[in-house]
């Protein structure tokens, strides 16, 4: 079983992921209990209102996504609970169980090459890898094939037309910025991936991730890292110059412009009025 699930809670009545504790009101915890509860006796729809109260209370509050997600699964309601671990994943990246069951869930819609791009982000050495082994074999895979076409579909080059100083053919470009060896990194907001190009004209599908929704300003610093406005997702991402992603900032509402100065990140917030000033 995995380790949010019903049967441990029952056993422990977790109160809540640590990373987030001090995040969480006793009243979101009361909530959450409330909902364990109410699973116990097979009030799955009242559970489920529950662990919605309590992120609602407490947004950060990871134990209350994965269950709510859980009882939506198992309501059959896989759509809704995918969205909901989609939360978990935003959050917290490298939750690898709510990386799975997004996979999971996506292969259980249909959706194949998202439940494929999932599996691609478990690494091997997370206690869930042999789930999500089980996972790609039904899918006819394997997890060394998922990510080893991942890999390949992130390097493969598209020429861009150019002509009178203007790269033509990428869709719905917002932020850009560029790196010290002459690269121009491109945000393709309508379908969430960041695009390179190379000195030469090469377009390169640089980052596709289940993490980046709705990418608009981009800024670079001097060591080689890239940092995303998430519009949709209300977070900053970070991608290092190896390529990897992950969350630097949370809960910033509706970012959009980016700037660097110094070791100093700000983010204007278009949700708050405001500017949020990072000390990277």
């Amino acid at each position: 079983m995995n380790k949010k699930s019903f049967i441990v809670l029952l056993m422990v009545l977790m109160l809540g992921s640590a990373v987030f504790a001090e995040e969480i009101g006793n009243d979101a915890k009361l909530i959450y209990n409330q909902g364990v509860e109410l699973y116990k006796m097979g009030e799955y729809e009242r559970s489920m209102e529950a662990f919605n109260k309590a992120v609602k209370l407490a947004p950060n509050y990871i134990d209350a996504y994965y269950n709510l997600g859980t009882v939506l699964e198992k309501l059959e309601q896989y759509d809704s609970a995918l969205t909901v671990f989609k939360q978990i994943i935003v959050r917290k990246p490298d939750d690898y169980e709510a990386v799975y069951k997004a996979a999971l869930l996506s292969s259980k819609l249909g959706e194949i090459d998202n439940a494929k791009s999932y599996l691609s982000i478990i690494p091997q050495s997370a206690p869930i890898a042999p789930k999500a082994q089980e996972l790609a074999n039904m899918l006819q895979t394997d997890m060394q094939t998922i990510k080893a076409q991942a890999k390949e579909k992130e390097s493969a080059k598209t020429p861009v037309t150019q002509s009178n100083n203007v790269y033509n053919g990428i869709p719905s470009p917002t932020g850009i910025t560029t790196d010290i060896q002459g690269n121009v990194y491109v945000a393709g907001f309508s379908n969430n991936t960041i695009y390179k190009i190379t000195p030469q004209g090469q377009k390169i599908v640089y980052i596709k991730d289940v993490r980046v929704n709705g990418p608009i300003g981009m800024v670079s610093d001097a060591d080689g890292n890239i940092y995303i406005a998430n519009y949709n997702n209300n977070n900053v991402l970070k991608i290092s110059s190896a390529g990897e992603v992950s969350v630097l900032l949370s809960n910033v509402q509706k970012p959009y412009g980016l700037h660097i100065a110094g070791n100093v990140l700000y983010v204007s917030s278009q949700g708050s009025n405001s500017v949020v000033k990072y000390v990277l």
